[in-house]
């Protein structure tokens, strides 16, 4: 159900990468409705997959196209069990943490990003084929470059800013949710600066042409985590690792409602085995009361999920799925 309701507003699944994942055994597509309500106005939306793997999106009865323009028309922020790895995964898993919120709130950054991916993927395609063929068109290099770099300052810039304004919010977060009175170091290295883009993209092309692949760009920011110095995932506790990953979302939540001016759709699952009373309690006492806007929360434990929203005096509505 949570995946359904991001689906409608990203218009893709939070969990899989393959719509025909998300479809029933012996089934050949799928449809999603549900009715937004934004500025006291009632809007449907429905995302079909037809039978030839063709996908529709429907808002407010009109078809979308390209879907990117849906994105953040209805803003979520959703938190799920295996998140956790946007702390101990690779760096593309902060990335694409990063890059979801900023394009829910900036369609130029969305556009950006999917002309960076595009030539990206173009140009490793490029060098795999002179590798092939044992000739290389630099011009056509060239090109790649260029689109590259143009794309890329602008999503550096801006990458940038958002972890300037953005990391002493999740470090206080941390701190509530936590109780910790060590704060984690949050750094945001951009792998490349404007300045020097394009003498480093140059510099790397003959390794490139051998390891067939680009290794200067965008696509290779960090988002460096510490504590007391040395790699956060390496010695945090578990509780530590998912204090900073609620800090981490509630900040994207906090961002998203000050850009709106309203909350987004905040999606829970699963959280009451990943916390211990004291997080959870602090956790429902940040999401249901010194926030308004609306919360869906799973549970596999009917009693539990009761008494811990009885616990803080909101109201609720609960539905058993069977």
């Amino acid at each position: 159900m949570l995946d359904a309701i991001y689906t409608l507003c990203f218009s893709r699944s939070y969990f899989s990468k393959s719509d025909t994942l998300s479809v029933s055994d012996g089934k050949v597509g799928f449809t999603l409705k549900a009715s937004f309500e934004k500025n006291n106005e009632l809007l449907p939306v429905s995302l079909i997959l037809r039978e030839n793997n063709r996908k529709e999106l429907l808002v407010d009865n009109s078809p979308v196209s390209p879907f990117s323009l849906h994105i953040g028309n209805f803003p979520i922020v959703f938190i799920a069990p295996d998140d956790v790895e946007l702390i101990t995964g690779t760096s593309e898993q902060r990335r694409s943490f990063m890059d979801a919120l900023l394009s829910q709130m900036d369609p130029e950054y969305l556009r950006n990003l999917i002309r960076y991916n595009k030539t990206l993927q173009e140009r490793n395609k490029y060098l795999k084929q002179a590798s092939l063929q044992q000739q290389v068109d630099h011009t056509l290099l060239d090109t790649f470059d260029e689109q590259l770099i143009v794309f890329g300052i602008q999503l550096i810039e801006k990458r940038v800013a958002f972890f300037e304004s953005t990391i002493p919010d999740i470090q206080d977060l941390y701190a509530f949710i936590s109780g910790d009175k060590e704060k984690p170091i949050l750094i945001f290295s951009p792998s490349v600066l404007a300045e020097n883009y394009a003498t480093q993209i140059a510099n790397a092309r003959q390794k490139d042409l051998i390891t067939q692949r680009t290794s200067v760009g965008i696509h290779r920011d960090e988002l460096e985590i510490s504590l007391n110095g040395l790699p956060f995932k390496q010695i945090a506790s578990q509780g530590q690792k998912k204090s900073l990953l609620f800090a981490l979302k509630l900040a994207e939540f906090m961002t998203l409602k000050s850009h709106f001016s309203f909350e987004p759709i905040l999606l829970l699952d699963d959280i009451f085995e990943k916390l211990d009373q004291q997080r959870l309690s602090k956790l429902l006492e940040w999401v249901c009361i010194k926030n308004q806007g609306q919360v869906f929360l799973t549970d596999t434990h009917k009693d539990r999920i009761e008494q811990s929203l009885r616990d803080i005096s909101v109201p609720f509505q609960l539905i058993m799925l069977v």
